[in-house]
């Protein structure tokens, strides 16, 4: 089925030479986690998937539409199918939880009693019920970031980008957003990209998972896939080991 495809994506910064043709699919309502370790091009990718930035090389699709130079109203209908969870859940301190989430209705102007039915249901969803008239400040790490997929989902995205979601949470809460991941798939179908380098998260939740190395994706397959692989650099990041032909440096 048709969902994102990457193709042939590569992209230099000055002398740096981050992607080297990555080549991915992620098929229409499934998760898949990108991992690989610190500085492989994981967010990189990322940035090319929301239009940050261009490829100086290749193309990426969604559902056979070309998003990579193509017109601005149709970068941007594509764009308004995305839901997008920062890594630091990057809510706005001046707003308190309710008002993040409504951010992106009121945008859309429509009716208050229609943001206020919508956000209370997202908040009752992530497990927040009740707490909008809290601050991000009155909020644990987790909390907000449960309040940033809260705002991301009102939006009522077909595809979650989700950047780093277990980056500076303990185990439990990590589990928590994991749990959350899933749910929010199940429930409202929802494509999923996960950019991650936690490696039980992604054994967790991913239907089918990339592991990118120096640029390039060096192995694609199911959780299962990567534990019965005898691939030795994808042993060595799904072991943890500092014995292997991946640098810890």
């Amino acid at each position: 089925m048709p969902g994102i495809r990457i193709e042939n994506l590569h992209k230099t910064f000055g002398s740096n030479q981050v992607l080297r043709g990555v080549d991915l699919s992620v098929e229409d309502g499934e998760i898949f986690c990108v991992v690989g370790k610190s500085g492989t091009g994981k967010s990189v990718v990322m940035k090319h998937l929301v239009g940050l930035i261009e490829p100086d090389e290749g193309a990426i699709y969604v559902d056979d539409v070309q998003f990579t130079g193509a017109e601005p109203s149709v970068r941007q209908k594509i764009i308004s199918r995305y839901g997008i969870l920062f890594q630091g859940a990057a809510l706005f301190d001046s707003m308190n939880i309710f008002d993040n989430v409504a951010f992106g209705l009121r945008r859309k102007k429509i009716s208050e009693d229609e943001i206020i039915k919508t956000v209370e249901e997202m908040l009752v969803n992530v497990g927040l019920g009740g707490m909008g008239d809290k601050w991000p400040t009155d909020l644990s790490g987790g909390m907000q970031k449960r309040a940033g997929l809260a705002r991301a989902i009102a939006m009522k995205p077909e595809i979650m980008l989700y950047d780093e979601p277990t980056t500076g949470v303990d185990p439990i809460t990590g589990g928590s957003v994991d749990r959350l991941i899933q749910e929010m798939n199940r429930k409202f179908n929802i494509t999923s990209v996960v950019i991650t380098h936690d490696m039980k998260s992604a054994f967790r939740i991913a239907h089918r998972m990339a592991m990118l190395y120096e640029g390039r994706v060096i192995f694609t397959g199911t959780p299962s896939d990567f534990e019965k692989t005898d691939n030795p650099y994808v042993r060595q990041f799904v072991q943890g080991t500092v014995n292997g032909p991946i640098s810890v440096i």
